[in-house]
């Protein structure tokens, strides 16, 4: 797909994130001459086209107090992934949830669902809430917290790798 030079413009400031002010997209669009509103309907249309495939927040728990981390891993049967998932992601605690091949003999989990908290026991206790919730007291699963934090920012495109 060829992009127009505003598209390419747009795209490039919004892959490096947007102002933390009242009105981001105003100033986006003041930097290359449009209007807050054609910003937000270009955006809208590039989302739509399928030329952007996802646009949100990353967010930084660490700085919000959230510093106990966990992925929980789950050994679940292949045909009740979809349903456990989709239990799972129905907790506000549950902020993703998404299935991986297993990598047999070494790696038998499934799916995975991140859990932030404050503190290691609330972690664990939502953990176990999914356990008892959604009775998998038989299934092979591990918390794995977090030990180190990677640098977080969304995807660059058409940049060299050190950007």
């Amino acid at each position: 797909m060829e992009l127009s030079d505003t598209d390419k413009l747009l795209v490039g400031i919004v892959a490096k994130g947007l102002p933390i002010i009242s009105r981001p997209y105003e100033e986006v669009g003041r930097q290359i001459g449009l209007s807050e509103e054609e910003v937000i309907l270009r955006l809208a249309d590039l989302c739509s086209e399928g030329t952007i495939k996802r646009f949100g927040v990353v967010v930084r728990h660490h700085e919000l107090g959230y510093k106990a981390n966990a992925m929980c891993v789950w050994d679940i049967p292949d045909d009740r992934i979809e349903e456990i998932a989709e239990k799972f992601s129905s907790y506000d605690f549950v902020t993703l949830c998404y299935r991986r091949p297993r990598r047999l003999p070494d790696w038998p989990y499934s799916l995975f669902c991140m859990i932030h908290g404050k503190e290691r026991e609330a972690v664990l206790e939502q953990a176990a809430q999914l356990v008892k919730d959604c009775g998998l007291e038989d299934i092979n699963r591990d918390v794995l917290f977090s030990g180190r934090r990677f640098k977080q920012r969304g995807a660059r495109y058409g940049m060299a790798a050190s950007q």
